[in-house]
């Protein structure tokens, strides 16, 4: 059944210009976009339920994993903040990962009134073990597109995010 967004008119992501190829492009990666989303979800709540993980956990865990390969310890207050979550929240949150055996908080060893958190190699294992499928799924996937391809999805992607990111800053919490 097609919609009058289908079409160039109102959509669910914004007003749109009738017959505009660039708008109905625009809307076409977004409803991409959102069922990515939506299969990456369905993954995830398969992984976090295997092991008995919220989404937030899940989000926690990334979060923590990709600033220790950036270089930079993830801290509660850090976190906190990157999660949108109140520092009670964070707390629990902690506790409840560090129950499960899945991180650990150490002082820093470069500044003791920090503390530092970390996942343990057992669960980093756990994880690769789940997601290997995934990413050799997409590894196929992605192996039929050229280096200078991946370079122009890697900027789209990178532009998406940045994109989500301030867009969710204009939005006001309730």
């Amino acid at each position: 059944m097609s919609t009058s967004y289908d079409q160039g008119g109102e959509s669910p992501e914004g007003p749109q210009e009738a017959g505009s190829p660039a708008s109905e492009g625009d809307v076409a990666l977004g409803k991409l976009l959102r069922r990515l989303n939506v299969e990456l979800d369905r993954f995830n709540v398969l992984f976090g339920d295997a092991h008995g993980l919220h989404h937030t956990d899940l989000n926690a865990l990334v979060a923590i994993l990709d600033a220790a390969g950036g270089g930079e310890p993830m801290t509660p207050s850090r976190l906190a903040a990157e999660l949108d979550l109140s520092l009670s929240a964070t707390t629990a949150l902690l506790e409840r990962l560090e129950s499960l055996g899945h991180i650990t908080r150490e002082r820093s060893r470069t500044d003791r009134r920090r503390t530092e958190l970390d996942v343990h190699d057992s669960a980093r294992r756990v994880g690769g073990d789940f997601y290997r499928p995934l990413m050799r799924e997409l590894g196929d996937a992605w192996h039929e597109f050229s280096d200078e391809q991946r370079e122009t999805i890697r900027r789209f992607l990178l532009a998406t995010i940045d994109a989500t990111g301030r867009a969710r800053e204009t939005i006001e919490r309730r």
